[in-house]
């Protein structure tokens, strides 16, 4: 086929997959399609210690690949959902480590310092900073828990660089199915950034979700559907 010859004005928005097909039919590149804005699911053995949390949610700050978000982080029967973990997922890719700070918002070294002759067991001071099944679930699966007096200043130290850095390894996502986007898509190279037509095949326009564009969690991919509307509305 022609790709120079000039087509009848044609708009291929997003939601589903007829948009990449005509871009292939062209000859656009479409660079690398995957689920995003998604859930995680675990391992069946991480499911094992945290699958009787679901329905948990708790504000965490979870890093990938660099980047980090601080949210609300939500434990389901299949993996970890919530805002948190959907906006890493965005640079999430297969065999990824994610690290979950788990206290945030607490100098916890200082917290229980200050702390350090008490009775108290672990887990019921861990619990005055997040749910509390959370707090007992991590403690009978990671952290074993004793009165705080009773950990040396090592073990202590340990406990505290886990609650910080707690590391997991997703086993993959729940897919399109719940993704709220999808990544990947017509490569912006192949399109005019004032008016979205194809610079190949005059007359084609391709907006919103079937362009390689994709925000974060908060009314941005929207926000990229109706300007790149706009914007190729207006030029025709």
């Amino acid at each position: 086929m022609n790709t120079a010859t000039t087509i009848p004005q044609v708009f291929i928005c997003g939601a589903s997959g007829l948009g990449y097909k005509i871009a292939e039919q062209f000859g656009l590149n479409i660079t690398f399609l995957k689920p995003a804005l998604v859930p995680l699911t675990l391992s069946r053995s991480d499911l094992v210690i945290l699958g009787e949390l679901s329905g948990v949610s708790h504000n965490v700050e979870v890093r990938c690949r660099r980047k980090s978000f601080r949210g609300d982080m939500l434990f389901t029967h299949k993996g970890l959902s919530g805002p948190a973990i959907l906006n890493i997922s965005l640079y999430w890719e297969m065999g990824d480590r994610i690290v979950i700070n788990l206290l945030p918002d607490l100098d916890a070294e200082e917290f229980f310092a200050a702390r350090r002759q008490s009775k108290v067991e672990f887990k019921n001071l861990l619990s005055m900073h997040m749910p509390r099944r959370l707090s007992r679930r991590l403690c009978t699966a990671y952290v074993k828990s004793l009165p705080i007096n009773q950990y040396n200043d090592k073990e202590l130290c340990s406990i505290l660089h886990f609650l910080h850095n707690w590391e997991l390894t997703p086993a993959g996502t729940e897919g399109y199915s719940l993704a709220e986007v999808t990544a990947g898509g017509v490569d912006t190279k192949e399109l005019s950034s004032r008016t979205m037509e194809s610079v190949k095949v005059p007359g084609l326009y391709f907006i919103g979700e079937v362009v390689d564009v994709t925000g974060q969690l908060g009314g941005y991919n929207l926000h990229w559907a109706w300007a790149s509307g706009h914007a190729a509305g207006e030029y025709v």
